[in-house]
């Protein structure tokens, strides 16, 4: 099979496309053929060397869609099954899904029932999953006035959408480095834009709800635009930083406000399908900014990390 093989840190020149065999089916996991797979900014972080308990050589990629090609347990799947999977340490502590085909874990595979083309069903699992789970933590309301932090993210373009579906009229900012993607906020459902200087939000404005996608290094300045009984969701770390440091919860976390997350490894069958279901309920169309294929993954990188990158990013191998 081809696949993109990372031996050792560095730049995304350091993605390699090569030749390497199909793994072999073992007890208790399951080949699946790699249909399609989104780029995520922690592949980013991997591939730079920043998760030092990934070891290399390593083929990346922490999600996929595809169909069951072997599996060793043929009483929950079936040939040709249609699946998802995210997390649990694929491309991680095991080779992920840059490939044609990746071997996973049969309890962190989940069997999807759709009809969606195999581009937009990419650009579902890890970001609009993350961006749903969260829209629900912040258990949002249309009265609600929402900021979403790192807005022109893939999470916060998928945010944006799926908030929107729901509440149509709903308040809705975001925030960015630049002022130059305020059209294009405008255009997937944002109300307007803020703009984010060196950790702080340039406004006086309060919200009701707040999803922090920059992540540990933005968090205190956003308690500072928080309402009263307001809720705020850690779910990002586009800020580079790992950890909240210094942070005594008595003083920070005011207005009687409440500070929540999301993981992504927190995943089940059940709430994939849910997921899947509100897509086609409010008949979303997921924001593809660029597709590449395998080889090109190495670009797809470049792109991510690019100012101009906006949305999400697929590879697919099959159309």
């Amino acid at each position: 099979m081809k696949a993109i093989v990372i031996h050792e840190a560095g730049g995304s020149e350091k993605l390699l496309y090569e030749e390497r065999p199909i793994p072999d089916i073992k007890s208790g996991w399951s080949l699946v053929k790699v249909k399609g797979f989104g780029i995520n900014r922690s592949e980013i972080f991997t591939r730079k060397g920043k998760s030092p308990s990934v070891a290399f050589p390593r083929i990346l990629g922490i999600e996929c869609v595809g169909i069951i090609e072997k599996t060793s347990d043929s009483t929950r799947f079936s040939l040709g099954q249609k699946v998802v999977s995210i997390m649990g340490e694929m491309g991680r502590a095991f080779d992920g899904s840059y490939a044609e085909y990746v071997l996973l874990p049969n309890e962190q595979i989940y069997k999807i029932d759709s009809d969606l083309p195999w581009a937009t069903l990419a650009a579902i699992p890890e970001t609009y999953y993350t961006a749903y789970q969260s829209m629900r933590n912040l258990c949002i309301q249309e009265t609600d006035r929402v900021l979403v932090r790192g807005a022109t993210s893939g999470v916060g373009v998928a945010f944006a959408q799926l908030v929107r579906a729901k509440f149509p009229s709903i308040e809705l900012y975001g925030s960015s480095r630049s002022l130059e993607k305020v059209q294009k906020l405008k255009n997937i459902g944002f109300t307007g834009c803020i703009q984010d200087r060196a950790g702080t939000l340039e406004t006086n404005q309060t919200f009701h709800k707040i999803l922090e996608l920059i992540g540990p290094a933005t968090i205190k300045n956003s308690f500072e635009h928080i309402e009263e009984r307001g809720i705020i969701c850690n779910t990002g770390q586009l800020g580079g930083q790992w950890f909240l440091k210094e942070f005594d919860p008595i003083t920070e976390i005011k207005k009687n406000s409440y500070f929540t997350s999301f993981y992504s490894g927190n995943i089940s069958e059940g709430k994939m399908t849910e997921l899947l279901n509100y897509i086609e309920e409010f008949q979303i169309q997921p924001n593809i900014e660029k597709i590449f294929t395998l080889k090109e993954t190495a670009n797809a990188h470049d792109y991510l990390e690019a100012k101009a990158s906006f949305g999400k990013v697929i590879v697919l191998n099959e159309k």
